[in-house]
């Protein structure tokens, strides 16, 4: 049920997954407008709580760490924590997960906003089935609106550029990223050698190729495999998420598969372009579609999966059948965009 007295705190849960936080961007603008007179605090997982200095409007932050709060007992001692520190009128619980519903029990915020799922309903007080055939954005979306019984419009997702360039690096450049947490959405090592092949031959800019320190050795296989490698450099495991934030802020463009960097890089504003294979790009693709372009094979009758690993081909044959001509090309015209 809606509250009726005046709102004056709200605390938001936001989402575990980088891709997924900075998806949540609009809501947290939306809700600042629907209740300028609020103060509006934030969870965020530490690890990617760096991001929140390029969020929307908000004053505190609970940086909360899985490891120092472990479980469904972490959860509710990290929930009951803040509620000695504040006391909030709304909190909005943007994972569906059991544990963010037992940290929003714990807060003792008069309404507790989420989504049903595992029995969440019994922990908060505004529960509502998450909706089917929309964007990510728009499933967060859905809980203000639901809420407030309005239809409101939908923010861009955006994060402000508050990272300088790293010193190291000299514009223009592109970056690349092959990677992704899921095999079924990181490009094979023998495609990604191709199209970064096919990409060198189309601009005289830096390639630099990025990845995270568990990536790197991948990263650096497919670097060795190249038979040109004239200015293209592997940074991968040599930069912090943070600083990745202010490399591709300044990019000329991004090239990625579906993967948290490369929701990073469109809410920056640097032109985007996204290679899927496994995934749902109607659900987690690029919301914003003035600076980016995505890519589907859309040939096999299998796609789109939601695997994480390729269960009828082993190694993911909609990523490894992409035209690289049909990949430069659109790379182009996104420039040509830009500019």
């Amino acid at each position: 049920m809606q509250c009726m007295h005046p709102v004056k705190n709200i605390l938001i849960r936001l989402p575990n997954w980088l891709g997924d936080m900075v998806m949540a961007t609009p809501l947290v603008k939306a809700i600042g407008l629907q209740y300028p007179d609020a103060t509006i605090d934030v969870i965020a997982k530490k690890g990617i709580d760096f991001l929140l200095d390029s969020f929307p409007p908000h004053q505190h932050t609970y940086s909360f760490d899985k490891a120092a709060y472990p479980g469904l007992a972490g959860a509710w001692k990290f929930g009951k924590e803040i509620s000695k520190q504040k006391k909030y009128d709304l909190l909005f619980c943007m994972p569906d997960s059991l544990s963010s519903a037992v940290m929003a029990r714990a807060t003792n915020a008069k309404n507790r906003i989420g989504f049903s799922k595992e029995m969440r309903q019994l922990l908060l007080t505004d529960a509502y089935k998450k909706p089917r055939g929309k964007h990510r954005v728009e499933e967060y979306m859905c809980l203000l609106e639901k809420y407030t019984k309005q239809k409101l419009n939908t923010p861009p997702v955006e994060l402000k550029v508050t990272a300088p360039l790293p010193p190291q690096f000299t514009a223009p450049y592109w970056v690349i990223n092959i990677n992704s947490e899921a095999s079924s959405r990181r490009l094979p090592a023998a495609k990604a050698v191709s199209i970064i092949q096919k990409i060198r031959t189309i601009t005289q800019d830096t390639i630099l190729l990025i990845g995270s320190p568990k990536e790197s050795d991948f990263v650096n296989e497919v670097y060795a495999q190249l038979e040109n490698k004239t200015n293209i450099i592997s940074i991968a495991g040599k930069t912090s998420i943070a600083e990745l934030t202010g490399l591709l802020s300044h990019a000329e463009i991004m090239l990625t598969t579906d993967s948290g960097p490369a929701h990073v890089s469109y809410a920056l504003g640097t032109p985007t372009l996204v290679l899927f294979g496994a995934g749902n790009e109607k659900n987690t693709g690029p919301f914003n579609k003035n600076n980016s372009c995505v890519i589907r094979l859309g040939k096999l009758a299998c796609e789109p999966c939601m695997n994480n690993v390729c269960k009828i081909y082993g190694i993911p044959e909609c990523l490894l059948q992409l035209d690289e001509n049909k990949i430069a090309e659109s790379a182009l015209q996104l420039l040509k965009n830009k500019n």
